[in-house]
């Protein structure tokens, strides 16, 4: 890639930061698009915006008026349609046709696709009213997974174990979806994994596949940890691969990362979402120290044009095990964060991200986006990997306050 390429990054929160960290190491000129003007992976920008990445006109007004060479969205869903509209209308490289894109990010259309393509998945009903939400869950059988379909960077979502937690879970996926409509969905098991990978002229590359800690309600679906590898047996492996496939072939994804959940039923894997984009939670850089794969450049790689050659896809890393500990900080206005440097310097810790400055109001943890940042660390098992995190998140103190009332 030429040194001077341009490439326009929608968001830069949290999610965004791997992909942007990546594009500025391969000396690109960054155009990050965000609508909060505190958000962590402006720090990594030649150029920032403060729009809304699913303002669709002004996003394709600030392409062109930055001359991009390539449009990029990663760690969320609900842009990754716009990237591959705006970068087909301006004639732009990109990994995705805007069909397939579209189908990634719409919980109904994804349904369908996969339903027409026979891959496993949960029952699902679309729902319009509280009165047809209280019918399908009732359909369904308790609990139900309520959530708004189109939105899933920052989903209305929630888990019913009964009517009253139905209308509540049903209220904020309605509202989340500005009352067009929620997906009802029957919880078929608690334990979720991830297959990471990267499809190349349409041959689908597995890379890692993560297992996930879940965090209690009220943050239903909230991945707390990602352990690296998965404890599953030689054949789930297969079997969720194999799923992890079908569903992007049936997508239509032949280039570029994917990011796809599966649930563990009793009765083999169920697909619960594919993304067609590197995942929000540090996925590509749990890939890059697990693996020896850099996820992010590929997928920058990918949305300028460039070849991507196979051998970059060749795990060359030795290493045993490796976690993602998500950080919570306490409620209230963070006025510093302590023991950075100690933490650092544990055994095992690979990276800490710190997501938020001194200012920022932390509330109850509802959403990823809640989360406060996240420790990458190795080891020689995950559950020892996962340990060294931990030790590193002991010492991390986000020493938060009172919020000051604005007069």
């Amino acid at each position: 890639m030429a040194g001077m390429a341009r490439l326009l990054v929608l968001g830069a929160g949290p999610a965004q930061l791997g992909v942007l960290a990546a594009a500025r190491a391969a000396d690109l000129t960054v155009v990050a698009a965000d609508r909060d003007p505190s958000a962590p992976g402006f720090r990594y920008a030649d150029r920032r915006a403060i729009v809304s990445i699913e303002d669709e006109t002004a996003i394709e007004r600030l392409a062109r008026a930055e001359e991009v060479d390539g449009v990029i969205a990663p760690g969320t869903d609900h842009a990754v349609a716009i990237a591959a509209r705006v970068a087909q209308r301006l004639g732009l490289p990109h990994p995705l046709a805007p069909e397939t894109a579209q189908i990634g990010v719409s919980r109904q259309r994804q349904r369908e696709r996969l339903a027409e393509a026979a891959i496993p998945q949960p029952r699902s009903i679309v729902c319009r009213s509280l009165a047809e939400v209280t019918r399908a869950a009732e359909e369904l059988g308790y609990p139900v997974v309520i959530e708004a379909p189109d939105r899933s960077g920052e989903r209305g979502v929630g888990l019913a174990r009964d009517r009253e937690a139905l209308a509540a879970a049903a209220t904020d996926a309605l509202a989340e979806a500005h009352g067009e409509y929620c997906l009802v969905e029957e919880f078929v098991g608690s334990r979720v994994v991830t297959v990471n990978a990267f499809s190349v002229r349409g041959r689908f590359v597995p890379l890692t596949i993560t297992d996930r800690e879940q965090s209690p309600s009220p943050a239903f679906g909230v991945p707390l940890a990602q352990l690296w590898p998965a404890a599953l047996e030689p054949a789930e492996v297969g079997a969720a691969v194999e799923t992890a496939a079908n569903a992007a072939r049936a997508v239509g994804v032949e280039l570029g990362p994917t990011t796809t959940q599966i649930v563990l039923g009793e009765s083999g894997p169920l697909l619960a979402k594919l993304s067609a984009r590197v995942g929000g939670g540090h996925d590509a850089e749990l890939c890059r120290v697990a693996l020896g794969v850099d996820l992010n450049a590929l997928a920058v790689t990918a949305a300028l044009g460039a070849d991507v050659h196979p051998q970059s896809l060749a795990m060359t890393s030795g290493v045993e095990a490796a976690c993602v500990r998500f950080l919570v900080a306490p409620a209230g206005e963070l006025q510093e964060v302590r023991g950075l440097e100690e933490a650092y310097g544990l055994e095992g810790v690979r990276g800490i991200r710190i997501y938020r400055n001194a200012g920022h109001v932390f509330h109850e943890l509802r959403r990823a986006s809640d989360r406060a940042g996240a420790v990458l660390a190795t080891g020689n098992s995950p559950e020892d990997a996962l340990s060294r995190a931990d030790r590193a998140a002991a010492r991390i103190r986000f020493v938060t306050g009172p919020v000051e009332a604005v007069a």
